[in-house]
């Protein structure tokens, strides 16, 4: 096996297995969707969802394909430890939060999102206002979602890149329109199942191939530094990967971002409005807590991966994976460049030599060690999780998007059981599949030239903090519009110039403009390496937008009429 390439080894049973799963999920999204006369079923499942269900589908939701393949990855890398697991205390906070004071607020009477919420409380500007920060933030991002999860199935199954998005593209348009928020959940809760085994059946494989067991993994991974689990310096300004992971940021930053994420973000918290009571939906968002489980699980997978591979180094086979970078070396001489990982303390220096990221290294083991038929069970999981993401943003994009076009929720001679909404429903569904899909083949072409990844996912820095305020404000029921959008812009530019996302787009045009950033106190830039870097963390970005957007809706002056 070692001198096969690695997508040799994905074997006709294992896309028997990968298909089969595939058309499984179809079947039970198909059992399971219900009524869809109305929109209340297509996109609050009737309101009759058990909170169980709900809880497995927020708990997948947050996972997704790109955590079952980005966790274990994360702790592969050069530095990965187990603190990323201290995030876990602010969100778990913040669900309690939810739970407790933002349903009893959601449950006043039948709305299909927090934006309606704030429509309702303060006028129609604030709902566009948020429901056009929710478009900002969340397209770019589950883009990548589908981009990242579709890179190293192409890697292993062998299938070009294209194909796999549109398989993905394909399947989540067709789960979402057969049956709604239904469909959308029930295989959300067969995603979380599936990732669960998954990371159970991985991380056995590895302790069994041990001769000490669990006992030597865990002391082969502490030899490395790998099993640090806790970080408490505190820097308000620093920047870095070891200032992002403490129990400071985890506490102070990280229920901000949760807070919006779980309670006001349409993607998480259109789950909760299809719960039959605010007990219910209470119960559904704080059990999801549960799932850091999951995200420990596969922290303890990185760990046995970090082992396999301590005591079995790369072929030349594996190497093209994990070391993909500048096509125009070898296998060889890209390993040859990579560092080994060392414990930072210790200084021990292991047999590892770790690439920039790992993504591709779960699934390549996946596909390399586990049996016939199994390998491709796991990694029809990740298609699927994939599927299951982009499904949730297409429910969610429909959603918000015909609520600004309608607004069902008012008295406006436009009621939310006219037949014909549903039907415009799976005409934006429709749409947003497309444009999703195509978005991420654009992605795809322009990805060698601008760091996606960064970008994506920093565009949550951006719109997390004003969102926040903006469902504040409204549930103090008083504060302008006017301020809110102040807040939101002068909060857009303060994040802007703490990250460097855009201007890493910016320096494609205009290097020497970015290297004049370089005198701002919030960036250094390396001449030698023609690279900007951040001074202060963006983490602190969340609780300070939020803060400032508040304070700015509350004392601006202006005047809202009422939804």
């Amino acid at each position: 096996m070692a001198d096969k390439p690695i997508h040799q080894l994905f074997t006709p049973v294992d896309w028997l297995v990968l298909l089969g799963y595939l058309v499984f999920c179809t079947w039970v999204g198909h059992r399971m969707r219900g009524q869809q006369a109305s929109i209340r079923d297509f996109f609050l499942g009737g309101k009759s969802l058990p909170w169980p269900a709900v809880s497995g589908s927020i708990i997948a939701t947050e996972l997704s394909g790109v955590t079952f393949i980005g966790v274990p990855a994360g702790l592969f890398a050069m530095h990965g430890n187990f603190t990323y697991l201290q995030w876990a205390v602010g969100s778990i906070i913040a669900r309690v939060i939810v739970g407790v004071w933002f349903v009893k607020v959601y449950y006043e009477r039948e709305i299909y999102s927090s934006y309606d919420y704030m429509g309702n409380r303060l006028g129609k500007g604030a709902k566009t206002l948020a429901t056009i920060l929710f478009f900002v933030g969340s397209i770019l991002a589950q883009s990548v979602r589908v981009l990242v999860a579709a890179l190293p199935l192409k890697v292993v199954t062998g299938m070009p890149i294209e194909v796999c998005i549109l398989i993905i593209g394909v399947f989540a348009i067709g789960w979402t329109l057969m049956g709604g928020m239904r469909t959308v959940i029930w295989t959300d809760v067969m995603q979380f199942f599936l990732f669960t085994i998954g990371g159970i059946i991985a991380l056995f494989t590895v302790v069994n191939s041990l001769p000490g067991g669990f006992g030597e993994l865990w002391g082969t991974a502490t030899d490395f530094g790998r099993t640090k689990a806790t970080g408490w310096e505190f820097d308000w300004f620093g920047a870095g990967r070891e200032l992002e992971f403490t129990f400071w940021v985890a506490l102070i930053a990280v229920p901000f971002q949760n807070l919006t994420v779980f309670g006001v973000d349409q993607l998480c918290a259109q789950r909760m409005f299809c719960c039959g009571t605010p007990q219910a939906a209470r119960k559904a968002i704080i059990f999801s807590s549960f799932g850091q489980l999951v995200t420990l699980l596969m922290l303890l997978v990185g760990a046995a991966l970090f082992v396999h591979y301590e005591q079995h180094p790369f072929n030349a086979y594996e190497a093209e994976v994990a070391f993909p970078a500048n096509a125009e070396m070898t296998s060889a001489e890209r390993m040859e460049a990579a560092p080994f990982a060392a414990d930072p303390v210790s200084g021990k220096v292991s047999n590892v030599r770790v690439p920039a990221d790992g993504d591709a290294v779960f699934p390549m083991w996946i596909v390399s060690i586990l049996p016939m038929g199994l390998s491709g069970l796991l990694l029809a999981g990740v298609f699927a999780a994939a599927i299951s993401s982009l499904d949730s943003i297409l429910a969610a994009l429909s959603q918000t998007t015909l609520s600004l076009i309608y607004h069902p929720e008012r008295d406006d001679g436009i009621s939310a059981d006219d037949p014909s909404l549903v039907g415009k429903s799976r005409i934006l569904v429709v749409f947003w599949g497309i444009a999703l899909t195509f978005f991420t083949y654009l992605l795809l072409f322009v990805k060698e030239d601008i760091p996606i990844l960064p970008l994506a996912f920093g565009m949550t820095s951006y719109t997390v903090g004003p969102m926040l305020a903006i469902f504040l404000i409204a549930m103090l029921g008083k504060g302008s519009v006017r301020g809110l959008v102040v807040g939101t812009v002068i909060s857009f530019v303060i994040v802007l110039f703490v990250r460097t996302d855009v201007w890493v787009l910016v320096d494609k045009i205009a290097p020497s403009f970015v290297e004049s950033l370089g005198d701002l106190p919030t960036y250094d830039y390396d001449v030698e390496k023609g690279k900007l870097s951040p001074v202060y963390s963006f983490v602190w970005a969340w609780p300070l937008t939020a803060i400032l957007t508040f304070a700015f809706g509350l004392l601006v002056p202006g005047k809202n009429k009422s939804a």
